[in-house]
């Protein structure tokens, strides 16, 4: 019994992380960079200061840590149920939820290593020059993109692990 409210409540956590965090990556995605570039040409606007100043720290602050809860209670739940070498090496039974906790992976490198560091350039929280800004600006925003692109078919190997998914080799 104990084992199972174990899960259960871990299982809770990663779904909820998880959901806060691709619902904060779509929002980036999908709301706010085109609100941005839309703030910065309304010349008569107030333009985009105020998302980059009270906004963005704090929406960054909830999707880094929700990308490491999710990623915590997912590799916790692999283990578990006993198979989390199985999904890392993409064992034969378990295979799919590898391939979702593979993207899961990359896509908290990519929120940890090249967004956070990034944004903080872009959003003066670190000393950058333009030059610095901009290229942190292009990093931050393919990074952005590809976990976007990585999330729908991540999102669909972990809602499908209960069919096992079984290696093409």
């Amino acid at each position: 019994m104990f084992d199972f409210e174990i899960l259960g409540f871990e299982r809770w956590m990663h779904v909820i992380a998880g959901i806060t965090w691709i619902g904060i990556l779509y929002y980036f995605n999908f709301i706010q960079v085109p609100a941005l570039a839309a703030a910065a040409a309304d010349k008569d606007g107030p333009g985009p200061a105020a998302i980059g100043k009270y906004v963005a720290p704090r929406a960054l602050l909830w999707f880094r840590w929700a990308a490491l809860v999710t990623w915590l209670t997912g590799a916790g739940l692999l283990q578990g149920l006993g198979i989390l070498g199985d999904a890392f090496m993409l064992k034969s039974s378990s295979f799919g939820i590898g391939l979702g906790a593979w993207m899961g992976s990359i896509m908290l490198f990519n929120v940890w290593v090249l967004i956070w560091p990034n944004q903080k350039k872009v959003l003066g929280m670190v000393e950058a020059t333009d030059d610095e800004k901009a290229k942190a600006k292009r990093t931050a925003f393919l990074a952005s993109r590809t976990n976007t692109l990585l999330s729908i078919p991540m999102l669909m190997f972990m809602v499908s692990s209960h069919i096992i998914v079984k290696a093409p080799f």
